[in-house]
């Protein structure tokens, strides 16, 4: 169940009640693909970092360890040791990013895995029964992500197939929950709405999924190749179709700058790889702007990454230290930057949501964005 707790334009927050505890939204999800985030992060160390949601990968976990295996260890919660929300990926995206090794049929999708060549199919069923196995909080429909700009005739035929496979879904999943051997038969199913940049295809999918009453509706297929300005412009045309009282969730985006930009616009929930791809590269996040450690400047900087952060690193360790660290090819150097992005990401998300409380979050807005600014 969703709650709306208060309006500010389009912006929302809200609160979720799910099997797994309740969500404050706005919030980011801590991208785990494999069940661990990337970085040397534990469970542990996500609840210091003020973790909400932890997402896992559907196709990645079926290939490895295998879903049945997790099953039989009790679940993607127990195995993890993580005992708040997990959100699963459906695999769709997989269609997008496998191009080379895939072939998409209206039964579903036939992959070669990435990892050793062998011949996967995953449809809508195969797709549900996998995360059923994983026993998830929240399963996402299965979809097929369309890569930008793409021709209209092939969105259309896509996003239809898209909508038969989303009924697919919605009945496997139900069917799934009644089973005796089912670890959460409360699992909940988000749709995706998909339409690349033609607005009038994904205004026409929003109400077509929207009839259909799930748990909550995701944004998909954005972040592939489209400006920013057209993510925006999508956004504004596409979420008034969605039900209010359900989560919206833009997937895969984004920055500081797109999350904010995407409150304003309706969406309360997000999930992004850049915390802690940026984190192992050395690029950290902060209220003046994002940095690279690695940069000669930092060699005898004895502050930490940000004064005004609470993280793990910031309390303890300097710029100079992390960046010996990376320059000495030291694990430590990508966990520590990794621990500080998510907490940054997870702060901002609080921010975010007091500024709602307090209805000032176009105030909060700019003056977060022009912050970013201090280091350009």
């Amino acid at each position: 169940m969703y709650r709306l707790l208060k309006l500010e334009g389009r912006a929302k927050r809200g609160e979720f009640y799910t099997p797994h505890g309740v969500i404050q939204t706005p919030v980011f999800m801590n991208v785990g693909t494999i069940a661990a985030i990337k970085g040397a992060v534990s469970s542990e160390d996500l609840e210091r970092v003020h973790c909400q949601v932890e997402l896992s990968n559907t196709y990645h976990l079926h290939v490895r360890p295998g879903d049945e295996i997790v099953k039989k260890l009790g679940g993607l919660h127990k195995f993890m040791v993580w005992n708040k929300p997990i959100l699963t990926d459906s695999g769709g995206f997989q269609v997008f990013s496998l191009t080379s090794l895939r072939k998409i049929k209206e039964e579903g999708v036939y992959f070669s895995s990435h990892v050793d060549g062998r011949k996967i199919f995953m449809g809508p069923e195969q797709s549900m029964q996998i995360q059923s196995n994983l026993a998830s909080t929240i399963a996402m429909a299965f979809d097929e992500c369309i890569g930008i700009p793409a021709e209209r005739e092939y969105v259309q035929n896509s996003v239809d197939r898209t909508t038969r496979w989303l009924e697919r879904c919605k009945k496997a999943l139900y069917e799934l929950n009644q089973k005796e051997d089912t670890i959460n038969k409360q699992q909940m199913l988000f749709g995706i709405n998909q339409g690349a940049v033609y607005e009038d295809i994904r205004i026409e999918h929003a109400k077509r999924i929207s009839d259909m009453d799930l748990d909550g509706y995701a944004i998909g297929g954005l972040a592939v190749g489209e400006t920013h300005e057209e993510m925006y412009h999508i956004l504004e045309e596409v979420v008034p179709y969605l039900p209010q009282n359900k989560p919206t969730y833009l997937m895969g985006v984004g920055t500081p700058e797109n999350i904010l930009e995407a409150v304003e616009r309706g969406v309360d929930f997000f999930d992004c790889v850049l915390p802690s791809r940026n984190g192992r590269h050395a690029h950290v996040y902060t209220n003046a702007g994002k940095i690279n450690l690695l940069n000669a400047k930092y060699e005898l900087d004895d502050a930490p990454i940000a004064h005004d952060c609470g993280c793990p690193a910031c309390q303890r360790y300097s710029r100079a230290y992390i960046r010996h660290l990376f320059k000495a090819k030291e694990m430590l150097a990508m966990r520590l930057c990794v621990l500080h992005n998510l907490y940054f990401f997870n702060t901002m998300m609080e921010e975010i949501r007091f500024a709602l409380e307090e209805g000032r979050f176009v105030q909060y807005k700019k003056q977060k964005l022009e912050g970013f600014k201090q280091l350009r």
